[in-house]
Formats: structure tokens, sequence, C-alpha cells
């Protein structure tokens, strides 16, 4: 889609798309009032500062759209609607040993029993292993730097859809 398609979506249809992309209500509220946008590179600013205008509760939210790391039901049930994107960026994960996803999902359980919810990570691009390595780093993290890390990687894989929406 290009972003003269995009312009002229209903705002259902708008809303829907960025909905996708982000999981948020506020950010696609937020985004709304945006609209319309001369090309990506003014989206993505708007993007970014919409994202940073977002609260704590509105991050936990957009979390929640998500599946965990490797998670290939999850992908398959709940998360239909971004599957292939979900899949694409999670792709590091098909080819990794059994002993790497077990750590994963004990990492993953871990992780959502300490902080409250799943851990979010920018996979696109990183092996089983470098997510692995990445979330047991983060887990000594405090609820408050931790929170903050989660979202910048949401707002990296909020950039990446939007992307795509627009390849």
């Amino acid at each position: 889609m290009t972003i003269a398609n995009f312009n002229q979506l209903n705002d259902a249809e708008k809303h829907e798309a960025l909905f996708k992309c982000c999981g948020s209500t506020t950010w696609v509220n937020l985004m709304m009032t945006t609209l319309p946008v001369k090309g990506l590179v003014e989206l993505l600013a708007y993007a970014d500062e919409k994202w940073q205008q977002c609260t704590e509760k509105d991050w936990l939210e957009a979390f929640t759209h998500h599946p965990k790391i490797g998670d290939v039901n999850a992908l398959k049930e709940k998360f239909a609607s971004t599957a292939s994107w979900a899949s694409n960026e999670q792709s590091g994960v098909n080819a990794a040993p059994d002993d790497v996803l077990v750590a994963l999902a004990k990492g993953n359980a871990e992780y959502e029993q300490k902080f409250g919810y799943i851990f979010i990570v920018c996979a696109t691009g990183k092996s089983a292993a470098q997510m692995l390595d990445l979330l047991d780093a983060r887990l000594p993290n405090d609820p408050a730097r931790e929170i903050k890390i989660a979202a910048g990687e949401q707002a990296k894989i909020t950039r990446i859809r939007l992307e795509k929406l627009f390849a």
C-alpha cells in the first residue's frame, strides 16, 4: 500500500491498519490526529512522537498484542492478523535447537512472572540464541528500567511494521 492509498482509506480502515502495527488504542488514536501524511518519513516521525506520549498503561496494552518469542501456536491462533509479520520477525526461532527453545520458554515464564507482561524484543534479524541472551541480560532489571526498555523495543517493532505496511 502507498501512503496515498492509505490516506484514501476511511477512518475505520486506517485505524485497523495502524492497530496491526501497534496494539495500543491510545497510540492509534494519537496517530489518527496526524493524518493525512505526506510520506512514510513523516508517518514514522509521528509514530515515534506519539509513542513517547503514551503511558505505561498504553505500552502494556501494546505488549498484549504480541505472541511470546517462539510461541508458534499463539502466532497461528490469537495473532492471525499479524501472524505473517510476527513469524518473519521471529524467524530466528525456527531453526533453533531444542535446548535453546526450552531455555526461551523457561526465561519467558520467569520474565512474565517478574514483570507481569511478556518479554518484548525486536526479534527481526536476531537468532534464538541472541534473543535468549537478551532475555537473560534483561531479567535482572528492576521493573522501572525494564518497562522503558520494553517500550523502546515496541517502538522498533512498530516502525518495522509500518515500513512493511507501506512496502
